[in-house]
């Protein structure tokens, strides 16, 4: 087996985009129609007629639906423009319709914008019945260059860029309107209400709404009861962006007791790795006691069962121990410490107080790199917009240098229609995991995702019993055999915490070596399979994880995006016979900040990796790419892709990228496509969705994999090529990083 290999010492070079304006262009197909046009115009007079009658809010919040699922440059561009103010500034939230396949964009805007947009657009109307004939105007006659330079445009108020952009939003908005939904929740809920610059409580005492600011979790969201939530959804319903209930039952799992003959001693603990929990309640008095320090977080007015310590007591177990409960699940990763916090009882949990704990209790404990939680709800994500729990987990993990394994949730009955997963399974910074039996079949308890219509929940799946097998666990009563997601996650959790605090990887290639791992070679998952089994299965031991054959080169490489293009250009792919025998692959991870109150436009950054051969090129992208990705190429040329294929193909949007081939034993070598440098290059690529720089000092994590096709292992000619083109290249070796660890964790006596 070949060690894989860090690659240090050579930083990504970064630079701003070529900003090579590309023009006012429209679809393929597109059909620019005068009547459409009348007809937004129409919805925009009933819009403001609406909100000059409404009082509660000082502007007008309007829903536009658009034909299909649209890329940023394709919203709107003209509609709502204030000035130098673009209308993607004044989006407050983002949904898809009922099937799925149209976005709708919710923007606030002040009735001056709205008044302007409303007296431009009938300009446009003019101009369009005055200066073209017909009723219509096709992509070919838009986008003639001598189209529209027989209009005398100083004799009207829009000018012909102006116009051009009204005409171009026209071919993508459908409809416009305000939102009035129905309410079809009920009991106490946490509601989030679109950013319309108004301080919350003031804004809700007028609907008659009164609360304390205990219940307010942040300027957009608040916990109101039954009948708050009635008054609200009767006066404005058009202020509500998302509800969900506040009370959530635990996904069940399932538990029997068993003799304790198989009870084993632990000695005492020394200098291992910590990682924290949140979970029930955990029973000082089991065997193990001495390696979990334990903060009870429930009031003691509450009153506490013997059942609220069974499930928290079982997660630390596996953590402490899962090699001894479970020898057939030896990882290798030894014994962990825990830190466990009791957040909530076997009931259920109160959302809205189990975020503020969580937040607290990260706040407090930053020494704590790697959080388990396998709590999560009965009741199933939504299809627009993340649940509370899944944000804030989301927002903690990008502003600390924390990762959080959580449990994909578990079925409520076996033999009903497959759930959806629960929160806070659908926090996308997370690693979520699911279940498989140990013939790597999917439990039959298992909940699928995918969240928000494409980011791959689950991310992985790993071995927590089903279909006739089971997990050993240690309850306040001794050993159990049990299964759920709530136990292989903190097998996983073991594996994130070695690789972090053994290894000394970071979160971001820890997490990508993780789903790296799972992925492998041709494993194209149909959507069913990713909705259950993520990108695949862990391997059991960690050797498998930090090794590889050796007909394979597998490195690492991290860096920071602070640009919109970070690359480098000097990864020297060996070469046999003026040609490269290799296939690849690459998995990159990053931590980006997220928006809930955007909704299915969650992501605020993307980053998009390109890998492969440099080409000769004198200008535009030198990388061909081993996925054949056109996106973000600076050359000045159209490359046209539907948002939805770019988000099915590419996975746009998403914190996890794994580019690959197919291998073959038919694979062909491929040809050396620069012959003055002949080496692989990387790209980097930052799109922000927002104006406020969010992808700025992002780090990335990146775990490449070249596999010879001829067999030959050539690790060694690897590595001296790279330490003469300036690399410093490290062999991740465990047993080296294990004497590490323990050294840096020795007890210095002074005398």
């Amino acid at each position: 087996m070949n060690e894989i290999l860090t690659l240090t010492g050579k930083r990504f070079e970064q630079r701003k985009s070529n900003g090579i304006p590309m023009g006012v262009n429209v679809p393929t197909g597109a059909i620019i129609k005068l009547i459409h046009i009348k007809n937004l115009y129409a919805e925009l007079q009933k819009i403001q007629s609406f909100w000059n009658n409404e009082h509660v809010i000082n502007g007008a919040l309007i829903n536009v639906q658009y034909y299909k699922l649209v890329a940023k440059s394709n919203r709107a561009s003209a509609f709502f423009k204030n000035g130098k103010h673009v209308p993607n500034e004044t989006v407050v939230g983002a949904r898809f319709n009922e099937q799925k396949n149209k976005h709708i964009i919710t923007h606030f805007v002040s009735m001056d914008v709205l008044k302007k947009t409303i007296e431009k657009l009938n300009e446009v109307i003019k101009i369009f019945e005055n200066e073209i004939a017909g009723e219509s105007l096709s992509k070919e006659e838009f986008e003639d260059r001598s189209a529209f330079d027989t209009i005398n445009f100083s004799q009207y108020t829009v000018k012909v860029t102006e116009f051009k952009h009204f005409l171009k939003d026209s071919c993508f908005i459908e409809k416009l309107f305000v939102d009035m939904q129905v309410n079809n929740i009920s009991g106490t809920s946490i509601v989030t209400l679109y950013d319309v610059n108004l301080d919350l409580k003031n804004m809700l005492s007028k609907l008659g709404i009164h609360i304390s600011s205990d219940r307010i979790m942040n300027k957009t969201t608040v916990l109101l009861d039954e009948q708050y939530v009635k008054i609200l959804f009767d006066k404005a319903p058009y202020l509500v962006s998302m509800a969900v209930k506040d009370i959530n039952q635990m996904a069940p799992y399932k538990s029997m007791p068993l003799s304790n003959d198989g009870l084993f001693h632990l000695p005492s603990p020394k200098d291992e790795p910590t990682i924290g929990v949140l979970d029930t309640l955990f029973d000082p008095k089991v065997l193990f006691s001495e390696w979990v320090e334990f903060h009870d977080e429930i009031s003691d007015q509450i009153s506490k069962n013997p059942i609220d310590y069974r499930h928290g007591t079982s997660v630390s177990s596996l953590i402490v121990a899962a090699p001894d409960l479970n020898p057939n699940l030896d990882d290798g990763c030894g014994h962990f410490k825990v830190r466990h916090f009791g957040v909530a009882l076997a009931k259920g949990f109160n959302s809205f107080e189990i975020i503020r704990k969580i937040s607290h209790i990260l706040e407090t404990n930053s020494d704590i790199k790697v959080w388990n939680l396998s709590l999560g709800s009965n009741d199933e994500i939504r299809d627009n917009f993340i649940s509370a729990e899944g944000s804030i987990l989301d927002e903690l993990q990008y502003k600390y240098d924390v990762i959080f394994i959580i449990a994909g949730t578990n079925q409520v009955n076996v033999h009903k229609e497959l759930q959806k997963i629960g929160a806070p399974a659908d926090s996308l910074n997370s690693i979520v995991v699911n279940s498989v039996d140990f013939s790597k079949k999917s439990a039959n308890y298992s909940r699928q995702g995918i969240v928000l219509s494409f980011f791959t929940k689950p991310d992985v799946s790993y071995y927590g019993g089903g279909n006739g097998d089971f997990i050993k666990v240690i309850e306040p009563l001794g050993l159990a055999d049990v299964t759920g997601t709530s136990y292989a996650a903190p097998l996983i959790s073991r594996k994130v915490a070695y690789l972090i605090h053994v290894m000394g990887l970071s979160r971001e290639v820890a997490k990508a070596l993780i789903i790296d791992s799972a992925i492998g070679w041709n494993q194209n998952k149909s959507f069913n399979e990713l909705a259950l089994i993520g990108h695949g299965i862990v391997p059991i031991s960690i050797s498998e994880v930090l090794e590889t054959p050796e007909d394979e080169i597998k490195f690492m490489i991290s860096d920071v995006s602070e640009k919109y293009d970070s690359y480098n250009y000097n990864f020297p792919v060996p070469i046999k016979d003026s040609a490269f025998p290799y296939i690849a692959k690459a998995t990159m991870v990053y931590f980006p900040k997220t928006s809930r109150s955007q909704g299915v436009d969650y992501t605020n950054t993307e980053l998009n990796i390109k890998f492969g051969r440099l080409k000769d090129v004198a200008k535009g992208d030198p990388i061909d790419p081993i996925n054949s990705d056109h996106q973000n190429v600076d050359d000045g040329k159209p490359h046209y892709l539907y948002e939805e294929n770019a988000r099915k193909l590419f996975q746009k949007w998403d914190n996890v990228k794994h580019i690959g081939e197919k291998y073959s034993q038919r694979k062909q070598v491929k040809s050396i496509l620069n012959n003055h440098n002949p080496q692989w290059g990387m790209s980097v690529k930052t799109t922000e969705r927002l104006a406020s720089r969010d992808g700025e000092g992002v780090r990335f994590g990146v775990v490449v994999t070249l596999k010879a096709i001829d067999g030959v292992n050539r690790i060694e000619e690897f590595i001296n090529s790279a330490y003469l083109r300036g690399w410093l290249v490290t062999r991740l070796q465990v047993e080296n990083q294990i004497v590490l660890f323990n050294k840096l964790n020795e007890e210095v006596e002074l005398d």
